[in-house]
């Protein structure tokens, strides 16, 4: 992907975590506004959501939030973003961010992170889009989840080759590089099982 202008990242809406997590949310924000690169996310103020929305702004960054209803009903949502998108379901928020988005970035997180993660991933080796994913792996909290991936694939319920649909950082600094040194990839839909 020759040309990234807005990244969704997937995080967790907790703030019961890690400081270091806290840290890497606040430090990968202002790497994107350093960078020029919008940030899209769920559009909560709560957690590693907050952390990272506030940061980008801080730093002089777009944010785009899109949450749905029944979440902002709860007086969840951050107010003080570039565009916030208020909509009627999380199916409509999930496709929302994959259309605003040119590239996917997973940072610690709960089974909402997971739900989203899966789906992008899924949607990748389908090929209903072609965009970068990166896995920020930091303090190896996502070890399990790609440990798991190695195990499916080892079962044959996925092709060594669609362990390529994302990459794994170890560290918030390699994020970027790694979105916009991702190969272009074209799908083609006879070698999906083959």
């Amino acid at each position: 992907m020759s040309s990234i202008k807005r990244v969704c990242v997937y995080c967790g809406s907790s703030s019961r975590v890690d400081e270091d997590f806290k840290t890497a949310a606040r430090e990968y924000g202002r790497l994107l506004a350093q960078d020029g690169i919008g940030l899209v996310y769920g559009g909560g103020r709560v957690g590693l959501m907050g952390i990272i929305a506030d940061s980008v702004l801080e730093h002089g960054g777009e944010v785009v939030g899109i949450i749905p209803e029944h979440i902002q009903s709860r007086e969840v949502e951050h107010t003080d973003l570039t565009e916030l998108h208020i909509v009627d379901s999380m199916h409509t928020r999930k496709q929302m961010m994959v259309d605003r988005s040119d590239a996917f970035v997973v940072l610690p997180g709960g089974i909402g992170t997971l739900d989203e993660t899966f789906e992008i991933l899924t949607w990748r080796q389908l090929g209903i889009h072609d965009k970068p994913i990166v896995v920020a792996n930091l303090k190896n909290y996502w070890g399990h989840m790609i440990s798991l991936i190695d195990g499916i694939v080892e079962q044959g319920f996925m092709r060594e080759n669609d362990k390529n649909t994302f990459q794994v950082a170890d560290n918030i600094e390699s994020i970027n590089k790694l979105l916009k040194a991702a190969p272009e990839e074209s799908f083609d839909p006879a070698s999906k099982w083959i």
